[in-house]
């Protein structure tokens, strides 16, 4: 019975979803334009990346410096977090279908996870080469690790700016914007050490650099890979307060209760949210549910509202309702 009940509410249900559509073209309109400014970034990332890998590797080689080709490897991860991110980016932008009733945006919530992951797997292989090489430290040729090394600060250094903007609003940009970011300090330790060596003669000094540099890597992933768990798992998106939302709804007019609210990211740059809210004598409102969609979507940024709407009756209790029910 409750079931039936909830099915003969199906028509504010679809006016809630519908409402987020025709009100919120705006907002759907400004996420299929998110992922597009960052085509160009992304495609010269790439195409400067994966050029600088083949440099740093050849000279690498030539100048028998493993901090090099150790980097070379590093920045070759980079250019595969970037194909990902930008795959994962174009994929969001898919139409839903009929099975995938949601498109594919949940793929950039997947790339920014493997993002981390690849990330953290790429510091490990820093972390024991250079552990290996504390052993036993060879003699490199510094001015060409120097020259190579700087090349390398200013590609990355000039393709996380590309990013810079974008990263507040989508971990998955965020991630790209990381890697870049964390290249650029790993060529400036290779250059740092390498300088100092010159005129010192410690050859040890190149791998210890190699290993502050990974800490501060670990240090800097550990948040991204978090948050992106988290929104693998439906959790509340960072930056909205479940709290605030559940007494912003209650305190619509005719609401007495709210129950079964749930908030989660759809992709890494939308949010969606479902609840039940119980007004007692209320007719079938439009007008309210797209006031309150509108709300949602401006205070909160919530851009894919779907309310179900309760009289409430004590025969018919929803089942849901339970805080302790999902």
């Amino acid at each position: 019975m409750t079931t039936d009940h909830k099915h003969g509410d199906g028509h504010n249900h679809d006016h809630a979803h519908g409402h987020d559509h025709d009100g919120g073209g705006h907002a759907h309109h400004g996420h299929s334009h998110g992922p597009a400014n960052y085509n160009k970034a992304f495609a010269i990332g790439i195409v400067l990346n994966t050029g600088f890998v083949i440099v740093e590797a050849f000279y690498g080689v030539m100048g028998n410096s493993l901090a090099l080709l150790a980097d070379a490897g590093h920045n070759l991860s980079d250019v595969l977090s970037l194909l990902m991110a930008w795959g994962a980016a174009a994929l969001a932008k898919r139409r839903p279908t009929e099975r995938r009733t949601y498109g594919l945006r949940r793929t950039s919530i997947l790339a920014s996870l493997a993002n981390a992951l690849l990330l953290l797997v790429a510091v490990g292989g820093v972390v024991w080469e250079a552990v290996q090489r504390l052993g036993k430290p060879e003699p490199v040729v510094e001015s060409t690790v120097i020259v190579v090394a700087m090349i390398g600060i200013g590609i990355n250094a000039a393709t996380a700016m590309m990013f810079m903007s974008g990263r507040k609003n989508d971990i998955n940009i965020q991630g790209a914007f990381m890697h870049m970011a964390a290249d650029a300090a790993v060529s400036l330790g290779v250059v740092l050490a390498a300088v100092a060596m010159m005129f010192t003669g410690w050859l040890w000094l190149d791998p210890a650099t190699s290993l502050v540099i990974a800490i501060v890597i670990t240090i800097g992933t550990w948040s991204l890979l978090r948050e992106s768990i988290n929104l693998a798992l439906d959790a509340v998106p960072r930056g909205v307060d479940r709290q605030e939302v559940e007494r912003f709804l209650a305190s619509q007019p005719g609401v007495t209760e709210v129950h079964d609210l749930h908030i989660w990211a759809m992709s890494t740059t939308e949010v969606a949210l479902t609840a039940h809210l119980v007004r007692p004598g209320a007719a079938v409102d439009d007008s309210f549910l797209a006031r309150l969609c509108q709300d949602l979507r401006q205070r909160f940024g919530v851009q894919h509202p779907t309310i179900q709407i309760e009289a409430g009756d004590p025969q018919y209790p929803c089942h849901l309702a339970p805080a302790d029910t999902v």
